[in-house]
């Protein structure tokens, strides 16, 4: 043989040995999200995941709701992996936020176990926020993209609240909430980047996660101190 095919046997082996680390690397981090994340149940937090498609501002939306510095840029993959953070809504119900990588249409096959490492948080979340560029023409299409990808990695059932993002970049779009017919939350409509409608977004999820909160009266005498 060549001492072409011979180079080219020896590239095989070593990228074969770099995609074996990678995916025990993989492994790996899932057992660290798996620790951090059974910690967080047994502290009852809640846990809501932000997804989207790439370049929705997703990044941005999450710094506006948690006063966080991700880095948010209009790039691909920009966010790479999960960033948790806590946030505190308007009646100081606490709850963990994560942002997630951007989706992508026609997700090449060998990435997909790379990138359902990152979205596990979103499958296992009691809420997702699925931001959308309002001002994109394909908003639908990238839309129905980002449902298929959930399907694949068990996140279809999984409570959802469409967030229209970028509504600055509309003349005729104001920052509202829409419902459905039995009066459920389903669709806000703000600017993360200008902070237009995000009072509305942290009482919607409040209240789509109104099932974590019980408000109680408590009479506590003057003199009981230790209580």
């Amino acid at each position: 043989r060549g001492p072409g095919e011979k180079q080219l046997e020896t590239d095989r082996r070593l990228l074969n040995l770099r995609v074996k680390q990678i995916r025990q690397r993989l492994e790996g981090v899932r057992g660290r999200r798996a620790l951090s994340r059974r910690s967080r149940e047994r502290a009852e937090v809640p846990v809501i995941s932000l997804v989207g498609y790439t370049n929705a501002g997703k990044s941005t939306l999450f710094n506006s709701l948690t006063g966080s510095d991700v880095m948010a840029e209009n790039l691909l993959f920009a966010t790479l992996d999960p960033t948790l953070r806590k946030v505190k809504l308007p009646t100081g119900l606490q709850a963990v936020l994560g942002d997630t990588v951007g989706f992508v249409r026609h997700l090449p096959h060998e990435l997909v176990a790379a990138f359902e490492a990152t979205l596990e948080e979103s499958r296992l979340a009691e809420l997702l926020l699925h931001v959308l560029d309002a001002a994109d023409p394909e908003r639908a299409d990238k839309s129905a993209e980002v449902d298929q990808v959930l399907a694949r990695i068990g996140a279809e059932q999984v409570p959802k609240l469409l967030v229209y993002n970028k509504i600055d970049a509309l003349s005729d779009i104001e920052p509202r909430v829409d419902r459905d017919a039995d009066g459920v939350a389903t669709r806000v409509w703000v600017s993360a980047l200008t902070g237009v409608g995000m009072d509305l977004l942290a009482e919607v999820i409040e209240e789509r996660l109104a099932g974590r909160v019980e408000v109680f009266e408590i009479g506590i005498p003057w003199n009981a101190g230790a209580v």
